[in-house]
């Protein structure tokens, strides 16, 4: 006999553009408009100034009664100028509860958006159905 309940469920949630849809991306000449007919709408765009779009995929492991874990976890920041043109694309894992660049295209000019990606890479796996109804 078996017990099947005990099986581990993977889930995946979210979407990232492949490494041949980002190549297509030119840093310094695409816009948001391009970049959003070339890869497709993103999953996120910055909060503050709208700086950059983040495309955010999620593998996810149920098992049992226990609360689900994230087993792999993989964002794309592309971010934009003040005239909307590619800035640089970033490519990070998530490994060990740290943000790991992976790949890197940059036209520097000094900014940076680490403690929001920091922050969405975090938070992704903690939030649940029941923190999204309100208690009454």
């Amino acid at each position: 006999m078996t017990c099947t309940a005990c099986a581990s469920i993977y889930r995946n949630h979210g979407y990232v553009p492949t490494a041949d849809d980002l190549a297509a991306i030119r840093v310094g000449v695409d816009t948001r408009d391009t970049v959003t007919e070339a890869i497709g709408t993103p999953g996120a765009s910055g909060v503050l100034d709208s700086s950059g779009y983040y495309y955010v995929a999620t593998r996810m492991r149920h098992y049992g009664g226990f609360a689900p874990t994230p087993v792999s976890r993989n964002l794309v920041a592309i971010s934009f100028d003040q005239r909307g043109v590619v800035r640089n694309i970033s490519r990070y894992d998530l490994e060990d509860g740290r943000v790991i660049p992976l790949e890197r295209r940059v036209t520097d000019n000094g900014e940076s958006d680490s403690t929001f990606l920091r922050q969405l890479l975090g938070n992704l796996g903690r939030i649940g159905p029941g923190s999204l109804v309100p208690e009454e």
